[in-house]
């Protein structure tokens, strides 16, 4: 799944919508660390969460 996520995208958490747009750090495996506008840097574990991908490259 993590295979679609490269850093320098753009993504929003769907259960999290109050996070704002977030920009992927770095992959691992299924670690995909985020930068999120409202909440800071997290740790999403892809293979529980589906992140929505932002068309574009910046916000």
């Amino acid at each position: 799944m993590n295979s679609i996520f490269e850093p320098g995208q753009y993504v929003r958490h769907p259960g999290r919508p109050e996070w704002g747009m977030g920009q992927v750090q770095s992959v691992v495996g299924d670690r995909v660390t985020v930068n999120f506008e409202n909440a800071g840097k997290l740790l999403i574990n892809t293979a529980q969460v589906v992140l929505d991908i932002i068309d574009g490259s910046a916000p």
